[in-house]
């Protein structure tokens, strides 16, 4: 019965939703900054970083958050500032907090854009996400809100807005399988998404050598603003990923060490990279999981 009166509510919860505030970081460029948060049924997995991009013609969203509520507050924000249509949905990656505010943005004239593992990802992921989503973040999830991309990024894909062009490179398997980046040619600004990490630990679900491999790619870059996943706007790049590079090289190293000793997983979750701790907001909440996703990546990697 719930439910159904929630279906029957759904076209006025989403009409009352209030713009989500954003901020102009570079000419044209409008980010909501989240909080610091793990997901949970206060916030509704409204935790990371998600905007959008204005060009004379249209504008290009990137990510569009925890749940349709969230994706409608962005689109507010979006008419509230533009009278430019929405052209492209950009997702970064398949993790929720980025991608299930999709199904507010399905419209005819607005296409989809991912890395080629991501459509791959969503369907892998959606039955766990739409069978937890009430209870871990108190967010109503239906099939319709998996949406997958239009345009299945290699490489590189140019796209352009009017006289505003973004370049938007597939990542090999670093943060995730599936990591999308941005780059605005008009204003010199990286949206790295979560291969970028400012204050919040750094969460590991694809490989830690391969991200650490192209981290080594993008700290050789000048970016002027840098807009991570988590965290605030980054002007001192490549100083911005250091703290992210040393926590990775830390793990790296001190799973190795262990390793080589014949140490096993329970060993390492209790020693490695604690002396991080004072460094990383959430580090409770992830640290150890990290650990373990890298000691399965690491222990066999000389077999």
């Amino acid at each position: 019965m719930r439910l159904f009166i929630l279906f029957l509510l759904w076209p006025a919860l989403l009409l009352a939703q209030p713009a989500l505030p954003v901020t102009e970081v570079a000419p044209g460029i409008f980010v909501h900054f989240a909080r610091q948060e793990f997901p949970n049924p206060h916030n509704h997995d409204h935790i990371a970083n998600i905007g959008f991009i204005v060009g004379q013609r249209c504008v290009a969203v990137i990510d569009t958050g925890g749940s349709p509520l969230q994706g409608q507050a962005l689109k507010k924000a979006i008419e509230n500032t533009t009278d430019k249509p929405v052209c492209y949905v950009i997702n970064t990656h398949v993790h929720p907090d980025h991608i299930y505010g999709n199904r507010v943005f399905k419209q005819p004239g607005v296409k989809f854009i991912g890395h080629y593992r991501l459509s791959r990802a969503m369907a892998a992921r959606a039955p766990f996400d739409i069978d937890r989503a009430k209870a871990q973040w108190d967010v109503e999830l239906r099939a319709e809100d998996i949406v997958p991309p239009d345009f299945n990024i290699h490489k590189q894909m140019r796209i352009d807005l009017g006289q505003r062009y973004l370049l938007l490179t597939a990542h090999p398997t670093a943060h995730t399988d599936n990591d999308l980046s941005i780059w605005d040619e008009k204003t010199n600004t990286a949206w790295l998404a979560d291969l970028l990490f400012i204050d919040h630990i750094p969460t590991l679900d694809g490989s830690l050598k391969g991200w650490l491999n192209e981290i080594s790619k993008l700290e050789k870059q000048t970016y002027r603003f840098v807009v991570p996943g988590h965290g605030p706007l980054a002007t001192d790049w490549p100083q911005a990923i250091q703290p992210e590079k040393r926590y990775l090289q830390i793990l790296l190293t001190e799973i190795r060490e262990q390793i080589k000793q014949g140490k096993y997983l329970e060993d390492a979750v209790k020693t490695v990279g604690l002396s991080e701790k004072p460094h990383w907001q959430l580090f409770d909440a992830y640290h150890q999981r990290n650990v373990m996703s890298a000691f399965a990546e690491l222990e066999w990697e000389d077999e």
